[in-house]
């Protein structure tokens, strides 16, 4: 049976340590691919070591990764992610511009990495199974909430998201491979009329 997930709600060290783009990418890296050494992360990721061990112990120094003792692995450090996921609200980091601006930047990448793998998807489409041009989408829904109301919409959806994490571990489908979901609600800001689309 699947584990349950360990979350980190990052402080103002951690958040300013994680908003730098090869940080964020080895620490996926680990979350995504499991324990590795810097050599393998320079290689998976297109770096060299020696940037890869600097930001690995810049991210360990917040809590973020950990070593990982390997009996049999010599001189090499093996490195694991210290949480399965991370959390952050704005609201955490008041009185702390550089964190705040830290959120800010994790939030812009979150967009940019989003439409960069939908466009990934978008290209690669012709080319996929039919069942997965079939099952994959992109949807938007217009709904009018309260802001209790859209909070516990998202809790909602993360049990679900939770049940099905659990069943890929558990019991995967024959044809199972890495599925990104995004979730947003976010208020209609600056669109004209407040209605549906």
């Amino acid at each position: 049976m699947a584990d349950e997930l360990t979350q980190v709600h990052l402080s103002g060290p951690q958040i300013r340590a994680l908003a730098q783009p090869l940080r964020l990418r080895l620490l996926g890296r680990l979350r995504s691919g499991g324990p590795a050494t810097a050599t393998t992360l320079a290689a998976d990721l297109g770096t060299n070591t020696g940037a890869t061990s600097y930001h690995l112990r810049q991210l360990a120094e917040v809590g973020l990764v950990v070593e990982q003792e390997r009996p049999g692995s010599g001189r090499q450090r093996w490195w694991r992610a210290a949480h399965d996921m991370s959390s952050f609200r704005r609201s955490y980091y008041e009185g702390d511009p550089e964190a705040t601006a830290a959120a800010e930047w994790l939030e812009a990448f979150q967009v940019s990495r989003f439409a960069e793998l939908a466009q990934n998807w978008r290209r690669a489409l012709p080319d996929e199974p039919v069942v997965w041009q079939e099952t994959a989408e992109i949807s938007d829904y217009m709904l009018r909430l309260g802001s209790a109301q859209t909070e516990a919409l998202l809790r909602e959806i993360e049990g679900v998201i939770d049940r099905y994490r659990r069943l890929g571990q558990d019991e995967p489908g024959p044809d199972a491979r890495p599925v990104v979901l995004y979730v947003a609600g976010l208020p209609r800001i600056g669109e004209g009329p407040d209605e549906e689309a």
